[in-house]
């Protein structure tokens, strides 16, 4: 099993997904969030608490959680690969039991996608502090707090591959998994929540179980205040938690199931 892992690792590596995955997660860190600390959450349109209040800093975190739809579509885009290029057809011959196989490319994936989420947590934390100590500004929360959030949200980032590596699993074809992802963690969800009785589902999709994790309500609320509905209740923190992990096995399942009882040429 370690050979077959060690494998799907040399298989990864050499290509320049991960290396561009990584990118992205650094890019959106450290730049894009850093920009938005920088800028201030008192200044957006319409304005947020700041970086000096509990409920500004929180909110501010939590909005890495919608950079998701990233390892959602390279966990999709590397499963489809597979059959795209059929280097699955290949891999099946050398090591013809696929139960190890995809078990080995779901331990793969899993670690891709955590990778994904200490760069993004990580270069986020680099940027807040560097921009609270430039700005002079006290944050919200103690900073072990902050870097507890940064770490849900990383471990967060790992479910989301799989999940996309689950959908890459169901549709073969490339373009139709990506837009899948895409359009549902970027469109689907935040399109539910602005219909009154719907988002009563919010809590319970992979998104509401992510904004529980991370204890990011500033959304929820907002909607609801703007569309005047009921307030959407997310779920305590660990029920969020051990949610994600459902959706985490699920999609691990599927992803090995599918390919089992499926020709892959």
């Amino acid at each position: 099993m370690n050979l077959v892992i060690r494998a799907e690792f040399r298989r990864l590596l050499a290509t320049r997904m991960w290396g561009g995955l990584l990118l992205t997660a650094a890019v959106l860190g450290g730049g894009l969030f850093g920009a938005m600390a920088l800028a201030g959450p008192e200044n957006f349109d319409p304005p947020m608490p700041g970086l000096d209040t509990e409920a500004g800093l929180r909110a501010i975190l939590g909005m890495l959680g919608y950079t998701a739809f990233v390892p959602a579509a390279a966990g999709a885009f590397v499963v489809t690969s597979e059959y795209r290029h059929r280097t699955a057809a290949v891999t099946f011959l050398f090591a013809p039991r696929r139960g190890r196989v995809l078990a080995a490319k779901l331990a793969t994936y899993a670690a891709l996608g955590l990778a994904y989420g200490v760069v993004l947590a990580g270069t986020a934390a680099v940027a807040l502090l560097a921009v609270a100590a430039a700005r002079g500004v006290s944050l919200g929360l103690p900073v072990t707090t902050v870097l507890a959030l940064l770490g849900r949200i990383a471990a967060a980032m790992a479910v989301y591959l799989l999940v996309g590596a689950g959908v890459g699993a169901l549709i073969h074809h490339q373009i139709a998994a990506l837009c899948v992802v895409t359009g549902y963690l970027y469109v689907g969800e935040p399109v539910l929540m602005m219909i009154p009785g719907a988002n009563t589902l919010y809590p319970v999709l992979p998104g509401g179980a992510t904004a529980a994790l991370t204890d990011f309500t500033y959304l929820a609320d907002a909607m609801s205040a703007e569309l005047g509905s009921g307030a959407v209740h997310l779920l305590p923190p660990v029920t969020g938690a051990l949610l994600l992990a459902a959706y985490a096995l699920t999609a691990s399942a599927i992803a090995v199931l599918v390919p089992m009882r499926r020709d892959v040429t």
